[in-house]
């Protein structure tokens, strides 16, 4: 019995995401790095030297930080069941609803009734015309 509970213990594991929020409880905080863009731009200002304008040419560098975070925490195997079956459902709900607009907006054609009254004439007026022919010529 107590073979069997060791090997419980060392197939099961805690998840990266319950060590990301023992952590968290702790004290962590994401670790912040930064990157720097230096922009270097050519200035020119005007000078008057002996009557006369020339133009100064000067270079000047601005250095800006962009902040990100570095953390990834990967998802558990329960997380992206759920993800996918989120995506699922909303790509089938997705396509229900541009069914139902469809159907909506499809003009609706009923059928020809008076092409289906004409058949049935014509119909009528054959039999009652074999009928006929058959009483006078036949016999």
């Amino acid at each position: 019995m107590m073979r069997y509970l060791a090997i419980i213990l060392l197939l099961s594991s805690c998840s990266a995401q319950y060590h990301l929020n023992k952590a968290i409880k702790k004290g962590y905080k994401c670790e912040e790095t930064g990157d720097t863009i230096r922009i270097t731009t050519l200035d020119s200002i005007p000078v008057i030297i002996h009557n006369s304008i020339a133009w100064e040419k000067f270079i000047t560098t601005k250095d800006t930080i962009i902040k990100y975070n570095t953390v990834y925490v990967p998802k558990t195997r329960l997380d992206k069941k759920i993800e996918y079956r989120l995506k699922v459902k909303t790509i089938y709900k997705d396509r229900i609803v541009e069914k139902a607009q469809a159907k909506a907006t499809r003009p609706r054609t009923r059928g020809n009734l008076n092409l289906l009254f004409v058949g049935v004439g014509i119909g009528l007026l054959l039999s009652y015309l074999f009928k006929f022919a058959r009483e006078k010529y036949l016999f």
